[in-house]
């Protein structure tokens, strides 16, 4: 894949560039569902609580809502793993499917994207490109997008990684998902890690996606740039699947430790590494 320096560069205005990866990651998730046993839909993902099955029930309760087609009356009575109020409505949805069979769960999900991908082919460019109120605030539903594009390739990863079924990782999916959660990386080196000040960081990430992105510190804040002059404080490099697992929270630093190559200031390093969760 390319390699683009600036994670910034990331056009959330491009919201036909945004529905095609929404769409391959749909057609992903459906052809491996297709191939799975009942068995292997019930298997546990790292996400806490959740199965296979239940990662796509997520993601279908999660269109019906954006769609406005009906909430679930069921309510979850094991809430142990939910840290927040959008994850209690999650766990409802989800909740409400774990009587179904794997296959019950992939013949909604065919209906339930092929509905919303109707909505998005009628509607005028003006839903895309207009501010209104989303789920982020008021934004271009074109933003939103792009996070529902995220969301759904880091949860179809979740059941690949699980399954030891790796794939759809050298996409357009997988780079519009690096690149957003790319654009957190300042605030990991500056704000969490604490970076000293006039150092630079660099983090690589070595591929199926390929990045290289410099955090110099100045003036106590951090900022992605194209140049620098002084030798790196720290270089992390790891490869982009890696990279998700620890910018999603599904691993720790530790956990993947073998996986992860500093050169620098190791303690510095690893603080990123530990740093980089920054999901909800």
């Amino acid at each position: 894949m390319a390699n683009r320096a600036d994670p910034g560069t990331m056009n959330d205005a491009d919201y036909k560039f945004t529905l095609n990866c929404l769409y391959e990651t749909w057609r992903s998730i459906q052809s491996l569902g297709e191939t799975l046993n009942e068995a292997q839909f019930k298997t546990q993902t790292a996400c806490p609580g959740w199965s296979v099955q239940d990662n796509i029930s997520h993601l279908i309760g999660t269109e019906r809502a954006l769609g406005g087609l009906g909430d679930t009356q069921h309510r979850a009575t094991n809430l142990e793993h939910v840290k927040n109020a959008i994850g209690e409505m999650n766990e409802h949805q989800v909740d409400s499917r774990r009587r179904l069979s794997g296959a019950e769960v992939m013949k909604e999900f065919a209906e339930m994207t092929r509905i919303r991908r109707e909505f998005f082919e009628r509607a005028p460019e003006s839903f895309f490109t207009d501010e209104s109120m989303t789920p982020i605030g008021r934004a271009p539903m074109a933003s939103f997008l792009s996070i529902r594009a995220m969301d759904c390739w880091v949860h179809e990863q979740d059941v690949r990684r699980a399954l030891g079924l790796p794939g759809n990782q050298d996409s357009a999916s997988a780079e519009l998902s690096v690149d957003r959660l790319c654009r957190t990386l300042p605030m990991v080196v500056g704000k969490r890690a604490k970076a000293p000040e006039g150092s630079t960081s660099v983090v690589r990430i070595t591929g199926p996606v390929n990045r290289s992105i410099a955090i110099t510190v100045k003036d106590g804040r951090a900022a992605v740039v194209e140049n620098f002059d002084s030798t790196p404080i720290v270089e992390l490099s790891f490869d982009s699947n890696t990279f998700i697992e620890l910018a999603t929270g599904r691993a720790t630093g530790e956990d993947l430790r073998e996986k992860i190559k500093i050169n620098g200031d190791a303690e510095l390093g690893m603080k990123i590494a530990d740093s980089l969760n920054v999901m909800i």
